[in-house]
């Protein structure tokens, strides 16, 4: 890991400290990569609760909450399914904020609609929620990579803010 990305999750990890606040992440494609990262960090104990990683549907609905009828509708991958991924883990866990990944890593799992590499990250927190949508062009490690930076990207901004 080169310094920059290690900063990424010690940044978030001062800003969670600076406010008191908890954290936990709902992934899928990235199988707790995020997670992985963050607890990378001495001391992430203090602010990290934990994490769902919630690779199958049945996981995603029963366990965060997603409903059916939006996994139906939108998708597993979809800026609809995040969200509700998002809200579902920080409920779960009684944190402040939550970040959620779900997406296609590749080589399978394409469609024209959604191709390899679509991945959607979700924040909800109090006051706000948001999700963003990318398309990366690497192969599956690259992409899960890809989609975690973004993610304590993501979160690194709202906590900036």
């Amino acid at each position: 890991m080169d310094d920059s990305a290690q900063d990424l999750e010690e940044k978030v990890g001062e800003l969670l400290s600076q406010r008191g606040w908890t954290l936990a992440v709902a992934e899928s494609c990235t199988g707790g990569l995020v997670g992985h990262r963050i607890t990378n960090v001495s001391g992430s104990s203090a602010y990290f609760e934990g994490g769902v990683i919630s690779y199958s549907n049945e996981v995603k609905e029963h366990v965060l909450g997603v409903p059916l009828e939006t996994l139906i509708d939108h998708g597993a991958v979809s800026k609809e399914t995040v969200l509700a991924m998002a809200r579902g883990v920080r409920r779960l866990l009684g944190t402040d904020v939550a970040v959620s990944i779900t997406g296609i890593a590749g080589p399978t799992g394409g469609t024209p609609e959604k191709p390899v590499g679509l991945v959607y990250i979700g924040l909800a927190a109090e006051d706000a929620e948001s999700a963003e949508k990318h398309i990366w062009a690497g192969d599956r490690e690259s992409n899960k990579a890809q989609t975690a930076e973004a993610a304590l990207k993501l979160l690194f901004s709202y906590l900036s803010a």
